[in-house]
């Protein structure tokens, strides 16, 4: 049962780092598409790599997290271990070449279940951050057009 507390306290900080990169990477977004006088297709590349960069980053940061937590409870001797099988879990890729205890294997459900909802929340910021810059070029093109 103290598994499953652990593995949703892990979740909830995951939770809330995902929420402030999505912040960081909207506000990101925000300030560097208005820059653009004249947004053109490299342009906006240049601005939607700079969100995909500072989202994957926050999945990179929850796999380290849920990493060290691994460690922490005596899991994994090294870190760059439990990371790999932190990644394999967060990705829901199970490979099975790693596994955990049984006292803690509920925890690489938890963690798959966390993945797959913070790999889709990034997905919706950045399909919500590219439909806004094809806009913002078609619009730019048609002006220029008129």
């Amino acid at each position: 049962m103290l598994n499953l507390f652990v593995g949703l306290a892990v979740m909830v900080v995951c939770l809330l780092v995902q929420a402030m990169l999505a912040v960081l990477s909207v506000a990101f977004y925000a300030r560097h598409i208005d820059s653009s006088k004249a947004p053109t297709f490299v342009s906006m590349l240049g601005v939607i790599s700079g969100v995909m960069v500072v989202l994957v980053m926050g999945n990179f940061i929850q796999i380290a997290i849920w990493a060290a937590v691994f460690v922490q409870l005596g899991e994994f001797t090294d870190f760059l271990t439990a990371f790999y099988h932190s990644a394999v879990n967060f990705a829901t890729l199970g490979y099975g070449d790693i596994v955990m205890s049984e006292e803690h294997r509920v925890l690489g459900p938890l963690q798959a279940v966390n993945g797959v909802l913070m790999i889709g929340v990034s997905t919706a910021v950045m399909m919500s951050a590219l439909q806004d810059a094809l806009k913002r070029v078609r619009a730019a093109r048609r002006q220029a057009s008129a």
